[in-house]
């Protein structure tokens, strides 16, 4: 996580995605959209995970709860570079994200504060609704609803599988590097 591999092939996928959102001939309407995963793609935790053993130790996620509260993680430079230019080539942006919806009002502060000015839709989970659910049950339902509304998912980029996996994926996925954890 701290290594020039990581930034190295961060940058790589960034730099593609961008290639390929130059390509696309947008229908104007304001209904592509490009969905970003938070941790790990758009902000990351390596502040709390290098006070906690780098994984080393087990997951708390009260701790780690308390660190998102914080709303202090750090752009993730690549990704936030890939932001501004999908913003400038018209393409609206939605996050979605597994962190709960309690944590709404932190998380849209950390990521105005460190240059994810605009975005159409963030989407937290809602524990009650998918209490018991995998994260690609979860995404895959908030994505076909997204669909169900007329948008149309032209990019999707996470760090994790299960961002990209399940239905209602979108045209094209592009996959971040996360040596730190595991999600299903």
């Amino acid at each position: 996580m701290l290594g020039k591999q990581y930034r190295k092939d961060s940058r790589a996928v960034a730099k593609e995605a961008f290639l390929y959102a130059q390509s696309l001939k947008l229908a104007g309407d304001g209904k592509d959209i490009w969905i970003f995963d938070i941790d790990e793609t758009t902000l990351s935790n390596t502040p709390y995970y290098a006070q906690h053993g780098f994984g080393a130790e087990p997951y708390n996620a009260t701790l780690f709860d308390k660190w998102v509260m914080e709303g202090a993680a750090p752009a993730l430079p690549e990704s936030l570079w890939l932001y501004n230019k999908l913003l400038s080539l018209g393409i609206k942006v939605v996050f979605l994200t597994g962190r709960h919806e309690s944590q709404r009002n932190t998380t849209a502060s950390n990521l105005k504060n460190v240059g994810y000015h605009a975005w159409n839709k963030l989407i937290l989970k809602e524990p009650s609704k998918y209490s018991g659910k995998t994260a690609v049950f979860y995404k895959s339902k908030e994505r076909e609803m997204l669909e169900k509304k007329g948008y149309r998912i032209i990019g999707n980029m996470g760090d994790q599988w299960s961002d990209l996996l399940g239905t209602n994926t979108g045209n094209r996925t592009f996959k971040l590097p996360d040596p730190m954890y595991y999600i299903s």
